[in-house]
């Protein structure tokens, strides 16, 4: 099934414009037809929901590409894995010190006010967080 551009924008929830940018990027592959209309394969969807969740990690469209080149690659490329780690063990880094930060003024917190925010994580979420902790001592 193929998606024309206003099509793809409203089943993702994007702006055609949004759209027209990430397929000028390289980050979406279009088809054109013989009149020149974009049309899109069902794995634009997959892209695009990709390529937000990059962005809300605060990725950049480099990094996004290259994270979108590796997923797609029949063959992997070591250097780019290398690389890929490399962010990801930064990105930790920087978490775990902004996490220490707050964890050192919740600690200053009265213990009533302490609960009702501990209350409010999920379990992955102190999970994750007691990990990111442990991973920048």
């Amino acid at each position: 099934m193929l998606l024309k551009i206003g099509e793809l924008a409203e089943v993702c929830h994007v702006s055609k414009r949004t759209v027209d940018y990430y397929t000028k990027m390289g980050l979406l592959q279009c088809e054109r037809s013989e009149t020149n209309y974009r049309f899109y394969g069902e794995d634009a969807i997959d892209d695009i929901k990709f390529i937000e969740q990059c962005k809300e990690m605060q990725m950049t469209l480099s990094q996004i590409q290259q994270r979108l080149t590796v997923k797609k690659a029949s063959q992997v490329d070591s250097e780019m894995i290398h690389s890929q780690v490399k962010q990801v063990i930064d990105k930790m880094e920087y978490l775990g010190a902004e996490l220490k930060d707050i964890h050192e003024s919740v600690e200053k917190l009265d213990e009533e006010t302490q609960t009702k925010i501990k209350k409010n994580l999920s379990p992955q979420t102190v999970a994750l967080i007691q990990s990111l902790l442990l991973y920048s001592t």
